[in-house]
């Protein structure tokens, strides 16, 4: 298993022999305004430059999964370059009709015994935030990854901690975790994603899974720098267990 950090939430994954392209976010630096309500107004979305050429990124992408509809996970660029008959993944019919709508004619609904190519893609909870802010949010979802080669992989999304995602850990026992854990938040309602506290309580719930820490600094409202993230997992002695990986980077299992 390989998982590359593109930018954001996009991940090129590769597993059990094929190429899995998660939330696709793919546009250029500061295509899009920044999200209101919010710090940094000053900047664009998305802030930082893709680590590689968009052409580079798709190539060889055998399927996609979109875990919501949120520009910072399924953008414009991204509708635009992807092949109208690409395998693709969406958490709900409601994103299936409107990813259909963008013209892509392959899309299934997530479940929790879908399989593309033998590899099981398991659809799991999760919550964009606490409290009242969850009206604004909407439904978000996650995915766990098996196949008999491989770890079990379990991509939480857009999900803060919570009994959800305790229990999708129970049951899956994933040996590799990806956490969106940026504390993206705005001047209301708290972090709609992972902050470093809740990082904490993925590892102990998860002691000896592989956690890596992705959504992070590319959108103007994250909460939470990898140097603060590091210094953090540094002092709490998880080190070992917790990567944050830098945008382009690719972490091998």
């Amino acid at each position: 298993m390989n998982i590359k950090l593109i930018r954001n939430a996009t991940l090129v994954v590769e597993y059990a022999g094929k190429n899995i392209l998660v939330d696709p976010m793919l546009a250029e630096k500061g295509a899009y305004p920044p999200f209101p309500n919010a710090a940094r107004q000053d900047q664009n979305n998305p802030t930082l430059e893709l680590p590689v050429s968009v052409e580079e990124i798709i190539k060889d992408i055998d399927a996609v999964i979109v875990t919501h509809l949120h520009i910072d996970h399924w953008d414009d660029t991204a509708k635009e370059v992807l092949p109208k008959d690409i395998k693709l993944y969406a958490q709900n019919e409601d994103d299936a009709e409107q990813i259909r709508k963008d013209g892509f004619q392959n899309v299934e609904v997530l479940t929790d015994e879908t399989v593309f190519e033998g590899i099981q893609i398991i659809k799991t909870k999760g919550e964009h935030g606490r409290g009242e802010i969850l009206n604004m949010t909407g439904l978000v979802s996650g995915v766990v990854l098996k196949h008999q080669d491989e770890k079990s992989l379990y991509i939480a999304g857009d999900t803060v901690w919570y009994e959800g995602v305790k229990e999708e850990i129970e049951k899956h026992k994933p040996e590799v975790i990806v956490l969106n854990a940026g504390a993206n938040q705005f001047f209301e309602g708290g972090p709609i994603v992972m902050d470093k506290e809740d990082v904490h309580e993925v590892f102990k719930a998860a002691p000896r899974s592989e956690i890596i820490c992705v959504h992070m600094e590319a959108a103007n409202h994250w909460g939470l720098s990898r140097v603060d993230l590091k210094d953090f997992v540094n002092y709490k002695g998880i080190s070992s267990n917790v990567f944050v990986p830098n945008d382009g980077e690719t972490i091998s299992f």
